[in-house]
């Protein structure tokens, strides 16, 4: 430990030996839409349609919700069926006003929820741009087997818990999930690593602990991270995603945990909507409950 120190120390006195101002033109950028797009087995498609903000904004209530696109002409297609969605609005407790399109009631006739192993196209006409995304809703190639739990360890093994679950991976190479967490009926939160692959476990069953999902709007306290409280009531929402969806946040949760590090490397986020940013996302989804007693 005392030569790693020593080499830091070292390194930083070069680095402040050699110092040189460098001065980086941030040029403003006109700004893109934004698409969050999902469509889950069971469910009707959902997308979210927005412009981008400014990085360095401070981005209030009003500027969240006039970021919005509203009168956008969006259809998803199954390949038998094309359903034009509908938009509509909630109001949320933090005083911004969601907006959102999904099916169009008026329009059962062409209306369908998402089936595994089915790919959906989505066309978005907004503000005189054509967007387009595919995804495709996989098998549940990735098998939840069993959840449990078990005491952390240390001082807060009385009053805090860890969650695990068993997965079952086949020989075929190329799956890949995302996962949520819901406790006591709340709403499901993303890890801040939501999602993971088979490159390591192709073909195995294997053990792997669950983070309690987290409010990225949130600050987030990380001596408790990941734990779950003794009596909680744990809903696992288990997703199997095609590549795409799990590059995009793969990437958006590395550009996330990054943030602030001097030495991370700058990320790219990888988005799969031609003419835009975001992502179109097929989910298959899986739900396991437990209790963790107090």
């Amino acid at each position: 430990m005392r030569k790693a120190s020593v080499t830091l120390l070292l390194t930083a006195m070069l680095a402040t030996a050699c110092e040189k101002e460098i001065t980086v033109d941030l040029q403003s950028k006109e700004d893109q839409l934004v698409v969050e797009g999902i469509i889950e087995d069971g469910r009707f498609p959902m997308v979210i349609l927005s412009r981008s903000l400014n990085y360095f904004s401070r981005i209030t209530p009003k500027q969240l919700t006039a970021s919005f696109v509203h009168n956008a002409r969006i259809t998803v297609s199954n390949g038998t069926s094309t359903h034009e969605l509908r938009e509509y609005k909630s109001d949320t407790t933090a005083g911004v006003i969601l907006y959102f399109y999904t099916v169009d009631t008026a329009r059962l006739s062409t209306a369908f929820t998402g089936e595994r192993t089915v790919s959906y196209t989505l066309k978005i006409e907004a503000e005189g741009k054509t967007m387009h995304a595919t995804t495709t809703i996989p098998a549940a190639s990735l098998k939840l087997d069993s959840m449990w739990w078990k005491k952390a360890e240390g001082k807060d093994s009385g009053t805090r818990a860890r969650v695990l679950v068993k997965v079952t991976d086949p020989p075929e190479r190329g799956n890949y999930v995302r996962y949520f967490t819901s406790r006591n009926g709340e709403r499901f939160l993303p890890g801040l690593n939501s999602v993971f692959d088979d490159q390591v476990v192709n073909g195995t069953t294997f053990d792997v602990p669950v983070d309690a999902g987290v409010d990225k709007n949130q600050s987030i306290d990380f001596d408790t991270y990941g734990f779950f409280d003794r009596g909680d009531t744990v809903t696992l929402k288990f997703c199997n995603v095609d590549h795409s969806t799990y590059d995009f946040w793969r990437t958006a949760d590395f550009a996330y945990t990054s943030t602030g590090n001097p030495f991370a490397t700058p990320t790219r986020i990888t988005g799969n909507v031609q003419g835009a940013l975001g992502y179109w996302g097929g989910y298959g989804v899986t739900y396991r409950t437990i209790i963790i007693p107090k």
